[in-house]
């Protein structure tokens, strides 16, 4: 399991000199923030029923996490799901299967808890692949309870996504630029939230 120090700490490290991220680089498009869709949820049990079709034993834990994941929440349309193996640096112990079942591996970065990011095109999503001692599956969790329970945040990080994706589509800008716009904020929830869940005073 991650430690406290670990959960509670964010990194903005860069990657190492020579190193990218992208297996499949990302293209400038609209960043579309649309309402909240009672229907998201089923798409995530359908992406999850293809992981565990594809990975059976192999995939230790899915969770539903994001935006999507938070009833009333507006957000992109795209479901993101935490998906832990037993080493997500074997690649071969769990990337052929999903590739097989229709996921596309589009980042890796060794350097940053050996996380792995790979899309699915229908439903819509984005499948993050750590090991058991990554700590962002539980942050994602305490975000995730976090604005279920607080309605005030809820609506603040509504805000800010809405301004956020107007900024970012109106200068033409990739979905990294727009989730550093979005960054201040939500480390301000994340502070609260981490309160909320007894991990600070």
């Amino acid at each position: 399991m991650a430690s406290t120090s670990d959960i509670l700490t964010f990194s903005d490290d860069e990657p190492p000199a020579g190193e990218t991220p992208w297996v499949v680089r990302p293209s400038v498009a609209p960043i579309d923030v649309v309402g909240a869709d009672p229907s998201w949820p089923v798409a995530y049990a359908k992406v999850a029923d293809r992981v565990r079709n594809a990975l059976g034993a192999r995939a230790l834990q899915i969770e539903h996490v994001g935006s999507t994941a938070v009833p009333g929440l507006p957000a992109k349309p795209v479901i993101d799901v935490d998906l832990i193996v037993a080493s997500s640096a074997d690649e071969d112990a769990w990337c052929p299967a999903l590739e097989r079942a229709g996921f596309t591996l589009t980042v890796r970065e060794p350097w940053w808890h050996e996380h792995r990011m790979l899309k699915l095109a229908d439903p819509l999503a984005h499948l993050h692949v750590v090991s058991p001692d990554a700590p962002e599956p539980w942050k994602h969790r305490v975000f995730r309870d976090h604005l279920r329970r607080d309605s005030a945040d809820r609506d603040l990080y509504a805000q800010t996504k809405r301004e956020a994706a107007e900024l970012a589509t109106n200068g033409e800008e990739t979905m990294m630029e727009y989730n550093a716009r979005k960054q201040a904020v939500i480390r301000d929830i994340y502070a609260r939230a981490f309160r909320s869940a007894g991990f600070a005073a």
